[in-house]
This record gives C-alpha cells, structure tokens and sequence, in this order.
C-alpha cells in the first residue's frame, strides 16, 4: 500500500505533497499512520490497509495474453498501414481493444488474505453465486452422504481458485469429461473435473471439485498429496466459465443461502463441526 500511496503522493507532488514513511501499523485496528506534508504543513493519516488490495494478471494468462496482445497489435499495424485512419481500422481497433481487456480481466489475480481467524470455517473456494445447497450421494470418493454446496464462476468472476479449509492434501484426481454448462447439476458427475481432498486439523475430510463448464477447457490444480494448504493459498485456476462444488460432513452449519454472490477467500459458507 505504501507504494499505492507514493505513486499518488507523485501525483500530487505539483501540490507540494509527499509521502513520509509509514510512522505506526495498528495491526488490531487494521491500520497504519502515514505522515504526510501539504503546503509545508505536517499532517498525520489514517489508512485502512485491509481495503486496498492488490491486483496482478495470473500465472496462468500470461503467455495467453501476450500471444493475443501481439496479434491485435500485428493485426491493427496491417490494417493501419492498409488502409490509414478510417472508419474501418478505429472500429476494428475497438473491438480488438475491448476483447484484449475482457480477457486481461478474466485472468485477474487478486491478492487476498483472509481477515479473520479460519479454523473450524469453510471458506468460499471462488468468486460466483451459490447455485446448489443440498445432501447428495458423494460416489466417486468419499463414498458417503454429503451436504454439497456449489459455486457457479461466470467468465466476469475471478477464476482462481483458493482451498476452503486449513489442513493436508489427502486425496488429489483429475477425471476427464464432458463440457455441458457448469449451472447444471449433472456437469458435477459428468463434466471433466479435478477432485481434492482436504483432511482439517480436527480430522473432517472435505472434498473440493473444480468443475469445467461448457466454454472451459482446462482445469489447473497445484495441490498434492501432502501438501499442508491455508485457506490463503491457491488451490489452482479454471480457464473461462467454471464451477466448484464442496462437500462437507452432514449437518454442518451452512452460512450462505442459494443465489448469494460470494468471494473466494473472502466469504464463510460453513462452519465444521469438530470431530
């Protein structure tokens, strides 16, 4: 944040304004004291660092939009040379333009933490609406009664994906399937998908599902067997438009409803019982 706020204190260095070091963090309070001279008079403010975070484009768009950034500008360049400033080339120049920001969007990666204590709470595993709350026969691996609770991404969300809970990577598969619309309840069992599964400090085992929907193509996973996981960390990445489903114990305490938007990292579905 301190550069956040340098490069605005640069801003307004015509205004006779800069930026001193941070002079106090209040970790309780979520603050810090910046100083600040305007006018060469001293003032000291308040920033809530927990509101600013920061944005990137992630690891797995990178050379996807650079491929796409280089053929819009080759494309743009022949066209310009072709036919200079007309009608044609600012039309196509738009359009191109606008579609490079769209996916550019797609593949933004925010820097999220948690902001409060996490153990005993499932948190949403990604961005999107709550499309499913509701006991299922879990057959494929936990083999076993379960309350699923599912999370469709529109290609507007965030696709990365975090880990619900805190714990160790028991269990990782990736099964190939169909491509239906992820919003349909069979996409969950028949779409192509990556399972894992997480056993919590308190030893409950909760299975996440990234699930392909019908434009998406690739699912990424980064967890293996083994791996210590926070819910801070990333659990992988879905290409375009996507679901993930949780299954969690029977009887755990729900803590979302259906149709609500929630934040991957962010917003608590459920809350565990302990074993």
């Amino acid at each position: 944040m301190q550069s956040f706020l340098s490069k605005v204190a640069a801003v307004l260095d015509e205004g006779n304004i800069w930026l001193l070091p941070i002079l106090e963090r209040d970790e309780e309070q979520s603050m810090e004291i910046f100083g600040i001279f305007h006018k060469n008079e001293y003032i000291c403010i308040l920033i809530e660092w927990n509101s600013y975070s920061t944005m990137k484009v992630h690891k797995e768009g990178t050379g996807l939009l650079l491929s796409l950034f280089t053929i819009i500008f080759i494309v743009n360049l022949v066209l310009y040379h072709s036919v200079g400033e007309s009608g044609i080339f600012y039309v196509v120049a738009f359009v191109t333009s606008i579609f490079f920001l769209l996916a550019l969007n797609f593949f933004r990666s925010p820097a999220r933490c948690f902001p409060y204590d996490s153990e005993g709470l499932v948190i949403a595993p990604a961005d999107g609406t709550i499309v499913a709350i509701e006991e299922v026969e879990e057959n494929e691996i936990l083999h076993r009664p379960c309350l699923q609770v599912s999370i469709f991404m529109s290609v507007f969300n965030v696709h990365a994906n975090w880990f619900p809970v805190n714990g160790t990577v028991k269990y990782v598969l990736h099964q190939n399937g169909r491509f239906m619309a992820a919003y349909l309840p069979k996409s969950s069992t028949e779409n192509e998908r990556s399972a894992v599964v997480i056993t919590t400090r308190d030893g409950v085992d909760v299975l996440a599902r990234q699930i392909a929907g019908a434009v998406a193509r690739r699912i990424v996973t980064y967890a293996k067997p083994g791996d210590k996981c926070h819910v801070d960390d990333q659990m992988g990445f879905i290409k375009f438009g996507s679901r993930v489903d949780v299954y969690l114990p029977v009887g755990t305490e729900v803590l979302v409803n259906m149709d609500q938007k929630v934040t991957g990292n962010q917003t608590p579905i459920a809350r565990l019982e302990k074993v």
